[in-house]
């Protein structure tokens, strides 16, 4: 029997805007049992890769932890991995930032942990071949991705067990294979199913190379593994069990198969990324059909040999698929370039700030940027993601700080407004900025006239920062079990765990994007059980339809003028809808006048506004009145007869959102709450909260009606908050 040379490797990674209480929980649980074990286990060398998310929050909060790292890579048990410094998905991010954020990532960890890094972790294994050049540029030597790649590459089982080259206009990139199998057996199997599934390789072929290479959350970090990994010893057990088979496993690491062993030849892998990951990318439709296509398979003599040639999607789809993920990305690649930009000089700031504020400002900038691009917040799968309002929160929030750095590094310093037109969302059509020194605002003309981003600086945070509801296959999932008792068991890939009951119940899906300045016409009788359970039928075709636009700049103030002429009731009506900012406010003014109306017109106009960032169910997030201070959590399902005040105050963020109406109105509130999938299990997860004024359209003799929204966004007691320990 020849000897197999065994690669353990190790991704250990927490999200951008992740709570510090998950950071916590997850290093007792699995990081520091890990490591504590590893020390006992000399003659067991690994690779290990830390995201800098991970990393920083570690060097901050668990010094201690980072020492004793830094002991084991000095004794030679730890091979550092590098990567993107905030574990951004390489194609996502411009090449720029791609070398920037491996490079800077690389000299963090040399200097952190005394080191040499020479390869790196691709986050979520996303590969085009063209990101080979760019990695190879950054000064890597090798990564490591899926068996499934190769596969897909058209390498055969028999030839995945070494390592090869791959190259790029002339780039060269050393990659291993991941292999699937004994990824799937650790840790939910006996120790001794790898060391057999190890032996079955030795005894075919001399010279193997089997790189094992997985989350570290597997261990102890994910639902129920803390106890079967540490407390009942699994881990333990394997290391035990690998110790014993020494004389034919050879424990080693990435860089040691390089200098021990040349590489088996040349590859070109096509597009791709894990095999689930491809699959999560498909259409929720198609997702399904996929899904019931393996089940049908699964049994057949030849879907071994078939399934090789079977995959899903392209990862870049996740933008198409979730439009809340195109809207970050676009927003990311604004900044991005705004970036290079104003560092490379094309914006000439002299005299307006001088030369070290600038290139201050342009160091917070990049880093909130390349903070900004961790990919969790961009897809969605097994994992809440782009579902979890905290971590898409935490990426508008890095761009916004970003974005205002740069207004500043070009010498805003006074308060400014601007306004300007551009395909801000990469959609083929206009959309237009307006901006001051407090607030900027997207707008879409061509959809609806909708506000679809609302960031306020001072927080700061994008008030427009929802999902909207939409099908998920594994919603099928939650139908099936709907009142049926459901059992876990650690590993089990049809785990089926409610986080809460009746989830089936609150399965709805939005007939249109969940955004601000929505224009609705409904009948007299519409009910909020009807907007609640999306029932509501549209009298109009204002919601989405395309305004003609024009912008007015005055001094110290912006509009955005929107017409557009559409039909109610089969009634032609004309709409004019104007938003105004003016220089060093908060508030944002918003007209709406309806021309052509008939004296029997008969139908509620509503204007709808959503507001993100704040959370739904906590005694100091409320909503109030001019009469009342408080009358309900944000999550709360409000009729309130007769108002011109509607406000949401959140006190943790220190931010008071006051909506005035010019015409008293009835205003309605309702939650958007998403049905979605986590580690955890399934969850009801709070959005945003919408807010419905409606009025009965009384229309004067020449057919016309107007009507004001002030939307004044007061951040006076998140500055006071930030202020008070300076002043104390």
């Amino acid at each position: 029997m020849h000897s197999v040379r065994l690669v353990l490797g190790f991704h250990n990674h927490q999200p951008i805007g992740n709570f510090d209480g998950v950071f916590e929980a997850v290093y007792r649980d699995s990081y520091l049992p890990f490591l504590e074990l590893i020390e006992a286990y000399a003659q067991i060398p690994i690779s290990l890769h830390t995201s800098g998310c991970l990393m920083e929050w570690l060097a901050e909060h668990r010094p201690d932890y980072v020492e004793r790292l830094k002991r084991l890579v000095a004794r030679g048990q730890i091979e550092v991995i590098g990567g993107g410094f905030y574990e951004p998905v390489l194609p996502m991010v411009p090449a720029a930032d791609r070398r920037g954020q491996i490079r800077s990532y690389t000299e963090y960890l040399e200097q952190l942990l005394d080191c040499k890094v020479r390869g790196m972790w691709v986050p979520e294994r996303v590969w085009e071949q063209s990101l080979v050049r760019d990695i190879a540029d950054a000064g890597v030597e090798y990564t490591v991705l899926d068996d499934f790649h190769f596969k897909c590459a058209g390498l055969s089982d028999d030839e995945l067990h070494t390592y090869y080259l791959t190259e790029d206009e002339g780039r060269l990139l050393k990659v291993f294979p991941n292999s699937e199998r004994p990824r799937y057996l650790t840790p939910w199997r006996d120790p001794h199913e790898t060391i057999d599934y190890m032996r079955g390789l030795a005894e075919q072929r001399a010279d193997v190379v089997l790189v094992c290479a997985d989350d570290g959350e597997k261990f102890g970090g994910w639902p129920e593994t803390h106890k079967h990994v540490f407390q009942d010893g699994w881990l333990r057990r394997f290391f035990d069990a690998l110790s014993a088979n020494a004389n034919w496993i050879k424990l080693t690491t990435f860089s040691q198969v390089l200098d021990e062993l040349p590489p088996a030849g040349k590859v070109y892998l096509p597009d791709s990324t894990y095999r689930e990951m491809t699959e999560w990318a498909l259409p929720a439709g198609q997702l399904a059909e996929y899904e019931k296509l393996c089940r049908e398979m699964e049994h057949d003599p030849r879907w071994q040999r078939l399934r090789r040639f079977v995959r899903g999607g392209f990862w870049r789809n996740f933008k198409a698929k979730y439009p809340e993920t195109n809207d970050m990305y676009c927003r990311m690649l604004e900044v991005s370039r705004r970036l290079e930009q104003i560092d490379g000089g094309d914006l000439d700031a002299s005299g307006l700030v001088d030369a070290a504020e600038r290139t201050e400002a342009i160091g917070i900038a990049r880093q909130d940027l390349y903070r900004a691009q961790c990919n969790c917040s961009y897809w969605h799968g097994a994992f809440g993601g782009l579902y979890l309002p905290h971590l898409r929160n935490a990426v508008y929030s890095h761009l916004i700080t970003a974005d205002t750095a740069l207004e500043h590094a070009a010498g805003r310093t006074a308060p400014w407004v601007a306004a300007t037109a551009d395909d801000y969302n990469l959609d083929a059509r206009q959309e237009v900025r307006l901006a001051n020194d407090k607030l900027v605002a997207y707008l879409a003309p061509a959809a609806g006239g909708q506000l679809y981003e609302l960031d306020i600086r001072a927080v700061p945070i994008n008030l427009g920062a929802t999902l909207s509801r939409r099908p998920e296959a594994y919603h099928q999932k939650i139908i099936a079990a709907a009142g049926k008792s459901t059992e876990s068991f650690v590993g089990s890939p049809d785990r089926v765990v409610f986080k809460q009951q009746g989830l089936d119940e609150r399965l709805v899906y939005d007939p249109h994007s969940r955004r601000s300045l929505v224009d609705h016409f409904f009948s007299p009788d519409v009910a909020l059980a009807d907007l609640v359970a999306c029932r509501a039928i549209e009298q109009g075709d204002f919601v989405a339809g395309v305004f003609e636009s024009r912008i007015r700049c005055n001094p110290g103030r912006v509009q955005l003028q929107m017409t557009r002429t559409g039909f109610v009731a089969g009634q032609a009506i004309r709409m004019t809808k104007s938003v105004t900012l003016a220089q060093d406010t908060s508030s944002l003014v918003v007209r709406y006048v309806l021309e052509d109306v008939p004296h029997d017109f008969n139908c509620l106009f509503a204007v709808e506004l959503g507001f993100a960032g704040m959370a739904g169910d906590a005694p100091d997030r409320f909503f109030y009145t001019a009469a009342d201070k408080n009358i309900g959590v944000l999550q709360s399902e409000l009729q309130i007869d007769n108002t011109d005040v509607i406000g949401l105050v959140d006190g943790w963020l220190g931010l008071d959102v006051g909506v005035h109406l010019s015409q008293p109105a009835k205003v309605w509130t309702f939650p958007i709450q998403t049905v979605s999938l986590s580690e955890g299990g399934f969850e009801l997860v709070h959005q945003s909260s919408t807010v419905l004024p409606l009025w009965q359209v009384r229309p004067d003799a020449g057919g016309r009606w107007a009507v004001e929204l002030s939307l004044a966004l007061d951040t006076s007691a998140a500055e006071s908050k930030h202020h008070a320990p300076a002043m104390a």
